[in-house]
């Protein structure tokens, strides 16, 4: 049935959407109340590379798929836009916009997350004289108060993943959104804050609380944007958007976009959606999100740790008065490396890879250094292998570039045991790589921990759909919610982690000759 076209069977709404923008695609599901999917649709994200390190998206493109995919799932499932009870959308976090208040024309496209341009910028501040002082200054503050909020700029460092750095740059290049914000005429929004923006015509400008604290310029002991940290970089504060709950009733879609208006029920960052899509509920639930990146998240409950090194603290979601805040740590270039090796033709088809990692016994001395290792990191830092002989094939050097996210994420995991003081409950990933058995084996071996899989990976678009429906009313609790959970496996360690020694080791090894190549 044509999305748009009258049912004359349509019954009460029925149905919630999970729309998820992300790095690689746009996708939308439907979701019945059984939390089971009627109809879906998926759009490849277009990424622009105008120059070395740039890296863009045309928001009208972005535009047009996102309604496209909620049009198609709509029409996929046999349904009509009036029976949807709600929206819920999350997206990347960190990819911004920057566009005029009065006639909503951009300054320029989006700026991702993946984007290098103020790597110079970046390398310029962490090396300032300014930035050591403030670095003593919190140090003595902390020592003096003992106050966590402290902490984090004691040992402030900037990176090209955030948000800040790439907005200084914008103010600093972009005459237009310079002479806009003076005259406070410019609006600055992360993709759901666009996408609010452009589906109520200019009638919504806002944000959530999840997407606000990943671009790193809001401040999670305050809840507010940071003025401190934007007089520092000379960004100014008229352009924030409001920060509202993220299960919440944003206002409905207009009604000539889908014909009918759509309530819009729930906006997330995609990792936050993730976590809430898996049910991480309580403290100590961990989530293992492997897609395009890899992100590590805790729920650490009412507590909020400051940033240690690696990881860093996050508003989960605020849903009333509860406020669930996480710990995360990320790694880069997961997804990607395995695409490019599928590029240049590795393997054809990527569910290929785990077959081809399991028919040798090791990876014959090959080593696979991924790009940016941890946030922070040396942004100009080359991918590349190591150990490569003659009778290296094929098989190695996919063996090698699965065994190097497993030995990420085992660093990664023992970080957080060693800095997070909460006992670790249950372990669950998803993403496109938890797909992959050899990793989700090798990792369960190297942290000998179970870690479970969902039966259907895609927990972004879910997690904003259990929000969207508890918002509306079409779920009740997460107590519901989690028996909703479908588990497809559960990998269990199969061998001791010595066994891996040699090889990781080795991968160690060559870690360290691969910085400033």
């Amino acid at each position: 049935m044509p999305c748009g076209q009258p049912d004359s069977g349509a019954a009460a709404a029925r149905y919630v959407l999970g729309v998820d923008v992300g790095s690689t695609v746009v996708k939308c599901h439907v979701y019945d109340r059984a939390a089971a999917v009627r109809g879906s649709s998926c759009r490849k994200v277009e990424s622009l590379y105008p120059r070395p390190g740039w890296v863009e998206l045309d928001p009208e493109v972005l535009w047009s798929q996102f309604i496209a995919v909620i049009k198609e799932a709509v029409q996929a499932a046999g349904l009509h836009m009036r029976q949807i009870a709600g929206l819920g959308i999350s997206t990347q976090r960190g990819t911004f916009i920057t566009w005029h208040k009065r006639t909503g024309k951009p300054f320029h496209n989006f700026i991702s997350w993946q984007d290098l341009r103020s790597a110079e910028l970046v390398n310029s501040w962490n090396k300032s004289l300014l930035l050591k002082v403030i670095h003593v200054i919190f140090t003595v503050l902390h020592f003096l108060t003992g106050n966590d909020r402290y902490l984090a700029p004691s040992f402030l460092t900037f990176s090209t993943h955030q948000t800040s750095m790439k907005l200084s740059w914008v103010f600093k290049n972009i005459h237009e959104a310079e002479e806009a914000a003076k005259k406070n005429n410019c609006c600055f929004g992360t993709i759901d804050t666009w996408l609010l923006f452009r589906l109520t015509k200019g009638a919504v400008y806002a944000t959530d609380y999840s997407n606000a604290s990943s671009t790193g310029i809001f401040e999670p002991f305050t809840k507010c944007w940071n003025p401190t940290l934007c007089n520092l970089l000379s960004i100014p504060m008229s352009i924030y958007p409001p920060v509202k709950d993220t299960s919440f009733n944003f206002g409905s879609t207009d009604s000539e976009i889908f014909g009918v208006p759509i309530p819009i029920m729930a906006v997330v960052a995609d990792q936050q959606s993730a976590m809430f899509g898996e049910c991480c509920f309580h403290p100590g639930d961990v989530k293992l999100t492997m897609g395009t990146g890899g992100f590590w998240n805790v729920n650490t409950g009412e507590h909020l740790f400051a940033s240690r090194r690696s990881l860093y603290p996050l508003i989960g979601w605020k849903i009333g008065e509860e406020v669930v805040y996480l710990t995360e740590g990320s790694i880069s270039d997961i997804g990607t490396a395995i695409k490019w090796a599928q590029d240049i033709e590795l393997f054809t088809n990527v569910d290929e890879t785990a077959e081809m990692a399991q028919s040798i016994a090791d990876s014959q001395g090959v080593c696979f250094i991924p790009g940016l290792q941890f946030s922070g990191d040396d942004p100009y830092l080359c991918a590349s292998f190591m150990g490569l002989k003659p009778s290296s094939n094929r098989n190695h050097l996919v063996r090698a570039i699965l065994e190097s996210v497993a030995f990420r994420n085992k660093l990664l995991y023992d970080i957080i045991v060693k800095k997070v003081h909460i006992p670790l409950r249950t372990i669950r990933a998803d993403g496109g790589v938890s797909n992959n058995s050899f990793v989700m084996q090798m990792t369960s071996d190297l942290i000998n921990k179970k870690i479970e899989k969902p039966a259907n990976a895609d927990m972004s678009s879910l997690g904003a759909a259990f929000l969207a429906g508890l918002a509306s009313g079409f779920w009740t609790d997460k107590e519901q919610l989690k028996k909703l959970r479908q588990i497809e496996a559960v990998f269990e360690p199969q061998k001791d982690s010595e066994k891996y020694r040699r090889a990781m080791d080795a991968w160690l090894q060559a870690m360290k000759h691969s910085p400033h190549w």
